[in-house]
């Protein structure tokens, strides 16, 4: 969204003006190789068309049939990974993940623009996942009886938490970064007494994140 179409005195990624004694802390979007490989599954993609592709060629007898029908798969495959990128960029270029000194707000949507609003209050723990790339993904869990419809936020959520849906920054840049700041942001919102930002690292299954421990 153009900040030519923002009431005046609000910012990028927010709803509208910042309260007094609010202000930014960071600002990020997902990667889109990111968004790509973990969202959008390009590998599976790609090695399922190859295995297609293997499959058809060794089956058609004769290495004319098999160009015959190899070079169709492959291209189909090669459309399917070319739309999946176009969707990554996509939500790359319309998500925007904003951390105040009181709250995450994650703007996103690629034809409606959608805020979501999560003071700091509301947020019961978060935790890190970081990749070998140094991007990460930082789930929040929310206190209890507090809920966001799966839909309605995806892909902006922890994979497969239904019963509880936890909203999720992905695949930011510069994770470890990320992830100390906010917990220091939620330490000084709770005068100290806020829990740490827990990191798992990539390849760890992080069932109970716990409290927030800040990558140094």
């Amino acid at each position: 969204m153009s900040g030519d179409f923002l009431p005046e005195g609000t910012l990028r990624g927010l709803p509208g003006p910042l309260p007094p004694g609010e202000r930014i802390l960071w600002q990020g979007a997902p990667t889109t190789a990111g968004l790509l490989v973990r969202v959008f599954h390009a590998r599976l993609v790609i090695a399922w068309f190859s295995v297609c592709a293997l499959a058809f060629g060794l089956a058609a007898g004769s290495p004319a049939a098999a160009l015959r029908v190899v070079a169709p798969t492959l291209v189909i495959g090669a459309g399917a990974v070319a739309l999946l990128w176009l969707l990554a960029w996509l939500t790359h270029r319309t998500t925007l993940y904003t951390v105040t000194n009181r709250r995450v707000v994650l703007q996103a949507g690629i034809a409606l623009p959608v805020t979501h609003n999560l003071p700091f209050a509301q947020i019961e723990t978060a935790a890190l996942r970081a990749f070998t790339d140094g991007s990460g993904d930082l789930p929040l869990r929310l206190q209890p009886g507090l809920r966001i419809a799966y839909l309605h936020i995806w892909p902006h959520v922890r994979p497969w938490r239904l019963a509880r849906t936890e909203p999720m920054l992905r695949s930011v840049p510069d994770a470890d970064a990320a992830a100390a700041l906010l917990a220091r942001a939620l330490e000084a919102h709770a005068d100290g007494t806020a829990p740490p930002v827990r990191v798992a690292r990539l390849g760890r299954a992080d069932e109970n994140p716990g409290r927030l421990v800040a990558a140094e």
